[in-house]
């Protein structure tokens, strides 16, 4: 087996997610105009607005993998949240679609030729389910958000399917928009919660599963250390964090410092903080 880096995995899943979408997105087209299903056609609208997102944070996300440059000390990480950002736009923008179509239809109920959608929902499911796992095992903000996409999709066709196959046996139009608005309800509550990190990144809060009292109190047990005159920690993308910590200690030889520096970066690691900038300040005589 070929060992590839996660986030080389990543991108290619967006990948494949992406030439799914866009493909699927044109069957819909179809089987939206055949069928004389607007509710397909509405899917079909908001697929091809999750499609233009997938690749656009298909190239962010790949964007972000290259390393640093002295434009860019920290490398390109934080481009992956850009994306993360453009998909949770689109899919709240889409929601709000979703929820004017679906109030149009509960004032005028319309039925859909049932056996059309039916067949049309079963191959939805099949290949946006499939999208979807191979997102959902990859990591970061981006490949989460684009997940909650496809997972919407799913949904979506899932409800499709069972008012197809109820309409097949009886005329009650209202389940489709009814289902579609507890979906959209749903997916918006996970939405929200994702957006909400992404920016709490952005702003450069202090990162989550990191007990900055547990840090310090572990560095000022070092030997030699007496205070930490300045501690910084925030996360580039929800994945890697960096610290940016100011110590003032005993005065020591070179080696010593160095040592220290060594010792503080190893200890850094391990509480996921891998990139650390340290000043040591050295006490007055």
């Amino acid at each position: 087996m070929i060992y590839m880096p996660q986030d080389s995995k990543t991108s290619k899943r967006m990948g494949l997610a992406f030439f799914l979408n866009a493909g699927f997105t044109v069957i819909e087209i179809i089987g939206g105009i055949l069928t004389g299903s607007i509710a397909i056609v509405a899917d079909a609208i908001h697929d091809f607005g999750d499609t233009l997102s997938l690749g656009a944070s298909w190239l962010l996300e790949k964007k972000s993998n290259k390393g640093a440059t002295e434009k860019y000390p920290f490398g390109y990480k934080r481009f992956s949240l850009l994306g993360a950002l453009l998909s949770g736009t689109v899919l709240i923008s889409g929601s709000l679609y979703i929820f004017y179509e679906a109030g149009k239809r509960l004032l005028d109920p319309v039925s859909p030729h049932s056996d059309g959608m039916m067949w049309l929902a079963i191959l939805g499911v099949l290949v946006n389910g499939f999208a979807a796992l191979k997102l959902r095992h990859g990591e970061g903000l981006n490949s989460k958000m684009l997940s909650w996409h496809l997972l919407e999709d799913v949904l979506g066709w899932i409800a499709v399917l069972v008012v197809s196959i109820i309409l097949q046996f009886k005329d009650i139009p209202i389940l489709d928009p009814l289902l579609s608005i507890g979906i959209t309800i749903y997916i918006l509550f996970h939405v929200v919660k994702n957006l909400k990190k992404t920016l709490l990144i952005l702003l450069e809060s202090a990162p989550e599963g990191v007990d900055l009292d547990a840090v310090k109190s572990k560095i000022l047990n070092k030997p030699r250390v007496i205070d930490i005159q300045k501690m910084k920690l925030w996360s580039l993308d929800g994945k890697e964090n960096a610290a940016m910590i100011h110590l003032l200690v005993e005065n020591m030889e070179p080696e010593e410092s160095d040592q220290l520096r060594s010792e503080i970066r190893e200890f850094l690691e391990t509480e996921k903080i891998s990139d650390s900038t340290l000043e040591l300040n050295y006490e007055k005589s």
